[in-house]
């Protein structure tokens, strides 16, 4: 399992502090980002948290997938790592004419 934890549906107001502060009880934390609009600043409902071992990664799992703050039921799982993309790796859709 990864270190790397996805951290979704939470509630807006939420904070990388606050997102430590749950998350040490399943062990030590090593970062929490809270994802923000870049805008607004506001939350974008979702963020990561790295624990420092496997196991504490695992037992955060256990212990918050599902869980609820303020009112919302947060979920936890493993994070995908990002595809890594070139520059001219684009995505293009649609047929390819001459």
């Amino acid at each position: 399992m990864a270190k790397r934890l996805y951290v979704g549906n939470l509630p807006y107001n939420t904070v990388d502090e606050d997102l430590r502060t749950l998350f040490s009880q399943a062990g030590t934390v090593e970062s929490t980002t809270v994802m923000t609009e870049r805008d607004t600043g506001r939350s974008r409902g979702f963020g990561f948290v790295e624990m420092v071992t496997d196991a504490e990664a695992e037992n955060a799992v256990r212990m918050f997938d599902g869980y609820t703050m303020d009112g919302r039921q947060i979920r936890v799982n493993p994070a995908m790592e990002r595809e890594e993309r070139g520059a001219g790796d684009f995505r293009r859709g649609g047929g390819g004419g001459n």
